[in-house]
């Protein structure tokens, strides 16, 4: 292990002379950054946290957050929380048993004894109260969250683990290596879309494609551009490049482990360094057609009758709640609809009158949680439909179901009618 220079403050936090949490936290934060040859320790303005649903993280999870607040910490930057396995307002109304809730309200607790905000959500960045800002050092935990704020707004970031992201909000730091230095953040391939893609389904699809071939690779698309809108600076929104460029994330960190890629031309980072961000001898990769993804994430075609589509993996965007208000408004929904989100978001679309149109048409704007961590075999799911390449790739083996992928057109006609539409 290479030696890591620290401050004097982070030796006393390493000493336990701030309290035995933040001692934990140090000895958390020291330990990976010896173990990856960190030089030292980089301040972060903002943390987020996975790891929170009870699905995912048990009794146990719950013991070591509660004897975590009980150490003393409490965080020392604006952190946030990931969804967790149901919704805190409506779980009893939605259909969670009460030994799911019980547990999993006792760990949101500690968080909040920890002074974690409850925002639950894994969409961060459409959250103007998270402040980020280009070229910011974080520490996130959320996949997709991680390769949108790497590769979109131009944040420094590895893909923390649950405890690691608390333990960096705890004492405000995390250790210098992998995206935090500019030297790793030159891209080692170099991506063709030789097919058109328009659609979140489509860059889903792209997503699923790129990532199976590349791992963790750090990519350079050549020309996607092309194939995007302007991105807009207020991307709290969502917009249509926001909404794309979201779900593509996800599902190159979903189906590969990409945590960084840029768009010739049209990522911050593409933008101001141009091709000096190529690294030596980058390794090629054409895509010619999406019809392989498709195969693949509309997994079981031969399943019709679905029992829940689910919109918003990653959470929706205010732009995606608008889109889905205007096609379900005056209608009558035949099967389930959630449109999932986090609780900040679902309140300004409710302002907007956007959740009002699609609870009146029978559907659900969710807050929270999502189809991915809550426990949906319970409410009795079997089958499901999304847009969502993320989703499309964990629901199956996360909650037992079968999958249809496609359009937000054709998922919103299954919530209409019941069935998935005959293409």
């Amino acid at each position: 292990m290479s030696e890591l220079r620290l401050t004097a403050e982070e030796q006393a936090m390493l000493a336990g002379e701030l309290g035995p949490g933040v001692q934990k936290a140090m000895d958390i934060v020291v330990t990976l950054g010896r173990i990856y040859g960190a030089p030292d320790l980089v301040p972060v303005t903002h943390v987020q946290i996975a790891g929170v649903s009870y699905k995912n993280i048990g009794d146990a999870g719950v013991e070591f957050l509660a004897d975590w607040a009980d150490a003393g910490a409490r965080v020392r930057v604006p952190t946030m929380l990931n969804p967790m396995g149901m919704e805190e307002a409506r779980w009893q109304e939605i259909g969670f048993a009460a030994a799911f809730a019980q547990p999993q309200l006792r760990a949101i607790g500690a968080f909040a004894k920890l002074g974690v905000q409850q925002t639950l959500s894994c969409v961060p960045y459409l959250l103007p109260e998270a402040g980020l800002h280009f070229g910011d050092h974080v520490a996130w935990a959320e996949s997709s969250a991680v390769v949108f704020g790497n590769s979109v707004l131009g944040l420094h970031t590895n893909r923390e683990g649950g405890p690691s992201a608390l333990a960096a909000a705890v004492v405000g730091r995390t250790a210098r290596y992998g995206y935090h230095q500019d030297t790793n953040r030159r891209a080692n391939w170099i991506v063709e879309v030789a097919c058109p893609v328009h659609t979140v389904a489509e860059f889903g699809a792209l997503g699923y494609l790129v990532g199976q071939q590349v791992g963790n690779g750090c990519l350079w698309f050549a020309d996607l551009a092309a194939w995007l809108p302007p991105l807009a600076e207020d991307i709290t929104q969502g917009g249509a490049a926001g909404d794309r460029l979201k779900t593509l994330g996800a599902a190159l960190a979903g189906y590969g482990a990409v945590a960084l890629y840029h768009i010739d031309g049209y990522t911050p980072e593409a933008r101001q360094h141009g091709a000096a961000l190529l690294g030596p001898a980058p390794q090629r990769l054409r895509i010619d057609s999406l019809a392989p993804a498709y195969a693949v994430m509309d997994a079981n075609p031969e399943v019709t009758a679905i029992d829940l589509v689910t919109i918003g993996c990653p959470h929706a965007s205010l732009s995606e709640i608008e889109a889905i208000a205007d096609y379900v408004r005056g209608k009558q929904l035949r099967t389930r609809l959630w449109v999932t989100t986090g609780r900040l978001i679902r309140a300004r679309a409710e302002e907007a009158g956007w959740v009002q149109a699609i609870e009146a048409a029978g559907g659900m704007v969710v807050a929270d949680t999502c189809a991915v961590v809550a426990p949906v075999r319970q409410l009795g799911i079997r089958s499901m439909a999304t847009n969502a390449g993320k989703m499309a790739c964990y629901a199956p083996a996360h909650s037992g179901v079968t999958m249809r992928y496609g359009e937000l057109e054709q998922c919103l006609e299954a919530a209409l009618s019941g069935t998935w539409p005959a293409t």
